[in-house]
């Protein structure tokens, strides 16, 4: 795994050893930054269960202002804090060993601009992430938020009652990723 794109680009990743992460494959990643390079530059970025950091630091090197990352295992947050010390890219990044909920109820004071959320699949997290989002006023009214999930179907249904559009869909084998806008 590494950064593809930007100042911080082919530097090599630190990556977890463990079942509890899943990596977001390279191919996605730049499907991913291809689709929303033009809302990157000076951009607040929220990287929600950041497990290796990777989407949050790409965000960086690509010219976002800002990421904050969070994550609950510890191991995760040490594997960003070598990523970020690696990527050089420590003056841009805020993150935290904390559940989301406690992040976005009490760590994220601005707007932000993008919101990436993987949580662990076959879970409500990508649904209770954005209630969050939506309750706290966390987001501009230009804000884009992008799920990643195998559960399409189940996360659209759950996220239909939310004031939220859906503006774009992507499948990259089991990876999907689902593109929001308030």
């Amino acid at each position: 795994m590494r950064i593809i794109g930007g100042k911080a680009r082919g530097t090599k990743l630190y990556t977890l050893d463990n079942n509890n992460t899943r990596p977001t494959l390279d191919r996605v990643k730049e499907s991913l930054f291809n689709i929303i390079q033009n809302k990157i530059q000076d951009c607040i970025f929220l990287d929600l269960f950041s497990g290796s950091g990777a989407i949050g630091l790409e965000a960086i090197s690509r010219g976002a202002k800002k990421a904050i990352l969070c994550d609950k295992e510890k191991d995760a947050i040490e594997i960003i804090k070598k990523n970020i010390e690696k990527t050089h890219l420590q003056e841009q990044v805020e993150y935290y060993l904390l559940p989301y909920e406690k992040v976005l109820k009490e760590k994220v004071k601005e707007k932000i601009d993008i919101t990436y959320i993987d949580p662990p699949y076959k879970t409500d997290l990508a649904y209770k992430s954005i209630e969050i989002l939506l309750e706290e006023k966390l987001l501009k009214d230009d804000s884009i938020i992008i799920i990643e999930t195998d559960k399409t179907e189940k996360v659209i249904e759950q996220i239909k009652e939310l004031n939220i559009e859906i503006i774009d869909q992507r499948k990259y084998g089991r990876a999907h990723l689902i593109f929001l806008k308030k």
